[in-house]
């Protein structure tokens, strides 16, 4: 215990400093969104990361993934890496830096608005932000709450609270900067818990080869006569997999908190750099993650699982380390949680503040008046999130939980097509980017009432779809990325008139060394 705490105590003062040391250089909005746009491949990379991966991947997701498909549930990790890691920063990266300081555009919701010249979809960018970020804020907690009553037997409200307190101190100390050096520290604890915690639990069933020959012994719930199916290259439902790869992959391309990390960056080495060392990060945390939660039938039955729910897979696993491990396993989190906290809570104030309330107010606000209002909403988003996550968590209401599950695919589904056509391709209208919004969160309401019970699909290609938040989640975004094309060829009256200006940025000459770029022969 003694260990537990001392730990714990040491990351909430190294947090907290951060945030102190880093308040100057958050005094202007500028600084406190984007960090100044000035932040370099390192912490931006690990930004990314520790954002894109929390204790709901470690917990939620490796436990019920790693369940399901066995070791196959790497793939879910690897396709983090590449698809989610490598292919965003590569295809989004540099045209997003590029386009939103051109535009001065600092959130999501904003770069929408002036892109497709409507202040209205900037407005309704914010409201599909703020109701679709706030519950999945709040989901954030319970991988949490599990582990740390675990280990001190302290009640998931105490937990909740003081995560969120600890959280709100450092992001309004030193806003965007706070949490990029925050991040960096945490995701470190992250790469060296991972692989801590993989080698001890795998030492429980005789290292790698014992647990996978243990594996192979267990056969499908669905086909008991195969046996190592949890051990074969796609698992026993390769279609499912594919679901849970592109939703948790593809979907950060749309997602607000994740794509604002390209604004903050400082220059074209830091994307290169940031690039590379986003993904070895992806590799080593998700596919560890789900690696490890690959393992969970050899540590709970099929009947534990039934009564405690996948949550439970992962802290079991975990229940029998050295105490040294279970600190580690906390600490890392922690770090997993807030990190990503964090990140959700200054997007949605940013939003909500520069994006809702500016252009509503009907006249200019001063930049004091501004600060103030980040504030207090990040204050308010914590504080929200931390309510909602407890009250579930005390009486189980069903609306809650179902709608945690489908705010992933409510947000990429409605931004994902607009944000990606809005930096390629000038012919993009703002009636298509208005239809995104309506048929990405239309079909995660759909979702939201059938989880709940209030209609129903049985069977045909609808019941196919909506089964689960997953799958319709992921045809959410790949049908957007078909219907915003069309639409824009259909309502090309409706297009922006300055977009010839706005992709200008694009074609300023810089001059670079022929390390870098080879010049084309005269």
């Amino acid at each position: 215990m003694i260990i537990k705490i001392a730990l714990l105590l040491a990351f909430v003062a190294v947090v907290v400093s951060v945030g102190v040391v880093t308040r100057k250089r958050s005094t202007d909005v500028n600084g406190f969104v984007l960090g100044g746009r000035q932040v370099g491949p390192w912490l931006t990379a690990f930004a990314y990361g520790t954002s894109y991966f929390s204790a709901v991947i470690f917990v939620g997701y490796a436990g019920q993934f790693g369940w399901h498909f066995g070791v196959a549930a790497t793939w879910a990790g690897i396709g983090n890496a590449i698809i989610g890691s490598l292919v965003a920063w590569s295809v989004l990266g540099r045209r997003t830096r590029i386009m939103t300081q051109h535009l001065d555009a600092r959130t999501m919701p904003e770069f929408l608005g002036k892109r497709y010249e409507s202040s209205r979809l900037a407005v309704l960018a914010s409201l599909i932000t703020f109701v679709f970020l706030i519950p999945y804020t709040a989901s954030l907690f319970n991988g949490l709450s599990r582990l740390f009553e675990m280990a001190f037997h302290v009640d998931y409200a105490y937990c909740v609270i003081a995560m969120s307190i600890l959280t709100g101190i450092y992001v309004i100390l030193g806003g965007y900067m706070a949490t990029a050096v925050n991040d960096f520290i945490q995701g470190i604890v992250m790469l060296v818990g991972i692989v801590a915690v993989i080698l001890a639990v795998l030492a429980k069933n005789g290292g790698l080869m014992g647990s996978l020959i243990k594996m192979s012994q267990i056969g499908s719930e669905t086909q008991p006569d195969y046996q190592g199916v949890y051990t074969s290259f796609l698992g026993p439902m390769p279609l499912f997999l594919l679901v849970v790869v592109l939703l948790t992959s593809l979907g950060t391309w749309g997602l607000p908190q994740m794509v604002a990390k390209y604004y903050a960056i400082t220059n074209e080495g830091a994307v290169k750099k940031g690039t590379i060392i986003s993904t070895l990060f992806a590799i080593i945390v998700a596919g560890g993650c789900y690696f490890l939660g690959g393992f969970g039938r050899l540590f709970v039955t099929p009947e534990q699982v039934e009564a405690e729910g996948f949550d439970s897979i992962v802290p079991t696993m975990l229940s029998g380390l050295p105490d040294i491990l279970i600190a580690i396993v906390l600490v890392l989190v922690l770090s997993a949680s807030m990190s990503t906290l964090s990140s959700l809570v200054l997007t949605s104030s940013s939003t909500i503040t520069l994006d809702f309330i500016e252009p509503l107010s009907g006249g200019e606000i001063s930049e004091a008046k501004k600060m103030r209002l980040l504030h207090l909403f990040v204050a308010f988003f914590i504080i929200i999130s931390a309510v909602i996550a407890i009250v579930q968590a005390k009486s189980r209401i069903t609306f809650i939980a179902q709608l945690m599950g489908v705010s992933w695919g409510a947000l990429a589904g409605a931004f994902l097509a607009p944000f990606l056509y809005g930096l390629y391709w000038k012919r993009t209208t703002k009636t298509a980017c208005a239809v995104s919004y309506v048929w990405g969160t239309g079909l995660m309401i759909v979702q939201l009432l059938i989880s709940l019970g209030l209609i129903a699909f049985n069977g045909g290609v609808l019941g196919f779809i909506f089964q689960n938040s997953l799958y319709s989640g992921v045809f959410a975004m790949l049908s957007s990325l078909v219907i915003v094309p069309v639409v824009s060829i259909l309502t090309q009256s409706t297009a922006p008139k300055e977009t010839e200006d706005m992709f200008s940025c694009y074609d300023v000459i810089v001059t670079v060394h022929s390390k870098t770029s080879l010049e084309d022969e005269a």
